[in-house]
């Protein structure tokens, strides 16, 4: 396993952005015996942080790098700010079209990874979470494969603010800012309810794992948008366990990830 972080200039995001790659170079053995070399190309998660998070999270905070080793996964961390992965025109940062096709293409430069569809996802928590589902649907084309996680899926909440009232993370201009006008919010390609019923019907779409905890506060908004995938006939997977808004949950989800992903 190699763990490098780099900076690039990004296009989309007009200026250096950081992420940090878990690549599965080689494959510690069970016990005593040679380590193997694996060269590639390697299937790749693109795994996306939470608000207010960086591009190290997923690395100090939970287990992706033994268990993407052993998996034979590579995985691309990028640092998002506090972008919701969307892009926002009021400041001219595309943080949604840096994720879903231009981090794609510069770490597919930089490393041997596998450009087959089948052998690309997104993943992420809370904020990540929405991000995950929001490009992986957006950008089905690249991604075969969405794991969204504790997802921060406050469509509804941002639709109703009104000007000088945003909640307890947030004004309501940092919101307009992010996910543009609240009245054009619900429909758009912004609303991750929208993205799957539009391609609900198609055979080449995401395969999606949707979880959360019990216990996290994000945990009825993720029970609507599994029943709503329901309704849809859009067959995804619905993991949930004990568990909050923190890597204990994360890491179980992960446990289960890679072997989902295998198919």
């Amino acid at each position: 396993m190699a763990v490098i972080t780099c900076s690039y200039y990004s296009v989309a995001r007009m200026g250096q952005r950081c992420f940090t790659a878990v690549l599965p170079v080689d494959r510690m053995p069970e016990g005593f015996g040679p380590v193997t070399y694996q060269d590639g190309p390697w299937p790749t998660l693109y795994l996306l942080h939470g608000f207010s998070g960086n591009h190290n999270d997923w690395l100090y905070g939970s287990r992706v790098q033994e268990w993407a080793t052993r998996h034979g996964w590579a995985v691309i961390m990028p640092d998002g700010g506090n972008s919701f992965w969307l892009d926002s025109w009021a400041i001219d940062e595309q943080a949604g079209m840096q994720t879903g096709v231009e981090l794609v293409e510069v770490t597919r430069r930089l490393f041997p990874l596998s450009h087959r569809r089948e052998d690309t996802a997104i993943g992420g928590l809370s904020m990540g979470g929405y991000g995950a589902l929001r490009n992986g649907l957006k950008y089905h084309e690249t991604f075969g494969h969405i794991a969204a996680m504790s997802s921060a899926l406050i469509m509804d909440e941002v639709a109703a603010m009104t000007p000088g009232k945003g909640n307890p993370v947030a004004s309501y201009e940092y919101y307009r800012s992010t996910f543009a006008p609240p009245e054009e919010l619900i429909g758009s390609d912004r609303d991750p309810r929208a993205l799957a019923e539009a391609l609900a019907g198609k055979e080449e779409k995401p395969r999606i794992l949707l979880a959360c905890g019990y216990d996290d506060p994000l945990y009825a908004l993720n029970v609507e948008m599994h029943e709503h995938l329901e309704r849809l006939g859009y067959e995804h997977r619905w993991f949930t366990a004990p568990g909050n808004h923190d890597f204990d949950f994360w890491n179980l989800v992960l446990q289960d990830l890679f072997p989902w992903l295998k198919g």
